[in-house]
């Protein structure tokens, strides 16, 4: 099964000479999208596509009428404030918007006279979410994290015996998503020292990141009607970089019997652009489990994903405090890891999500959940990185952190590489952490 098609062709450049860096994260083989508008303006928020160090302006070039019918409902589309109305078109609609922008942006393209218009600096412009997100599911696909963590809560049962089984995920609160450079307030909440007869309401104490992909789902399905796997990438619109700050005090409190509330709901933050499924398709593998594992349930299982269920996406977790940037110090890498490493691969996310017929719409939003790999220099939160906050680390400027202090920022950023394909990244997901209201 091949998904490969001459958008993703390494011969391909752009007469934006900017996209032809040869570790740029947007070279014409990516084509992102995102909602942008020129900053300190008031124009309307609309629909771009990155290519090198600039972007596309959708509603601009809608005006043109270059092109079928087909890709000019799209660009009507994607000249909202918001994509979903785009992304719950059918996928063969963003194939063709994604095919006929590859066209006009290539080297040899006879529309560049046109397109140059329509072009605007990254450097000029501000971001909002890029669709409205309507529901959101955190899954816990690393079984990595799932192991280190429940080792901390349940040193002689670790991992539940259903993690095997079943893709594990639970409801987040959409409302409190937002776009890389929007900085938070240290959460308060309600925490139990092992020590204390009753518990106290204060600022969080053991603040942390968890470094995950972002999964946005275009087209839907009918309410009592499941996505079959080999269906799903019909479904998946494109992936993100995606920081699910956790209040690890506050969840040690709260999370038994019913799992994250207050812990996981005051902040998350996700990377402005979204890298498209089709964008993708170079850098999938194949997928599987270990054979002494249980082997997924029919629904959970083909032939189509074994080949090409997972993706190949490097991860990086950047850690930059106050003094760091003081100093004018871009910060310290913490992690690097790959999304491949994930227990359940993205279709089987799909397929279990919709098996009970649960309908999901154009818009909504899975988090992989923390994605570590299987060594202490790939783990996805300082939760595991200090072993529930037993050790603390020291940082190359002298500093040392057991949990995130105020000042601190966490950048995360991604990139895909691969043999005879063309490198492409994700951009960065970005916060500060702000002290907390009183």
């Amino acid at each position: 099964m091949s998904l490969i098609n001459q958008t993703h062709s390494t011969d391909l450049s752009s007469w934006v000479e900017s996209a032809n860096s040869q570790n740029g994260d947007f070279p014409i083989q990516n084509l992102p999208f995102a909602i942008f508008r020129r900053k300190n303006s008031d124009e309307a928020f609309r629909g771009a596509v990155a290519i090198g160090d600039q972007v596309v302006d959708l509603a601009a070039l809608a005006k043109l009428e270059l092109f079928s019918a087909v890709v000019q409902q799209a660009l009507i589309a994607c000249s909202q404030s918001q994509l979903n109305d785009f992304m719950a078109m059918p996928a063969t609609t963003w194939s063709a918007l994604r095919a006929a922008l590859s066209d006009a942006l290539a080297s040899d393209s006879p529309l560049q006279a046109q397109l140059a218009d329509t072009l605007i600096a990254q450097a000029e412009i501000e971001f909002d979410l890029p669709c409205r997100i309507g529901d959101y599911t955190d899954f816990y696909t690393s079984i990595n994290h799932a192991t280190t963590i429940g080792s901390f809560f349940r040193p002689d049962n670790p991992l539940l015996p259903n993690y095997k089984w079943v893709p594990i995920g639970y409801h987040g609160r959409s409302s409190s998503i937002t776009v890389s450079g929007q900085d938070f307030h240290r959460p308060r909440g309600q925490t139990k020292a092992p020590s204390a007869d009753e518990p106290s309401l204060g600022p969080c104490k053991r603040l942390d990141y968890e470094m995950e992909v972002g999964i946005y789902l275009g087209s839907g399905n009918e309410m009592g009607t499941a996505i079959d796997i080999d269906s799903a990438d019909q479904h998946i619109f494109g992936m993100c970089l995606f920081n699910d700050w956790s209040a690890r005090d506050i969840q040690g409190w709260e999370y038994q019997p019913l799992g994250p509330f207050l812990a996981k709901n005051f902040a998350s933050t996700v990377s402005p652009w979204i890298i498209t499924n089709e964008a993708l398709a170079p850098f999938r593998q194949s997928w599987s489990r270990d054979p002494a594992d249980p082997q997924p349930l029919d629904y959970l299982s083909s032939s189509n994903n074994s080949e090409l269920g997972a993706y190949d996406i490097q991860l990086q977790v950047t850690l930059q405090t106050q003094k760091m940037r003081a100093a004018n110090n871009p910060g310290q890498q913490l992690t690097k890891t790959s999304f491949n490493h994930s227990y359940w691969s993205v279709a089987q996310m799909v397929a279990h999500h919709t098996v009970n017929g649960c309908n999901l719409v154009a818009g909504d939003f899975f988090g992989s959940g923390t994605q570590s790999g299987p060594s202490i220099d790939q783990v996805g939160s300082m939760m595991e990185l200090t072993s529930a906050g037993k050790n603390s680390f020291l940082l190359d400027n002298g500093e040392s952190r057991t949990f995130l202090e105020d000042g601190d920022a966490v950048i995360m950023s991604g990139f895909c590489e691969a043999a005879n394909a063309t490198r492409i990244g994700f951009g960065e997901v970005r916060a500060t952490i702000l002290p907390a209201k009183v």
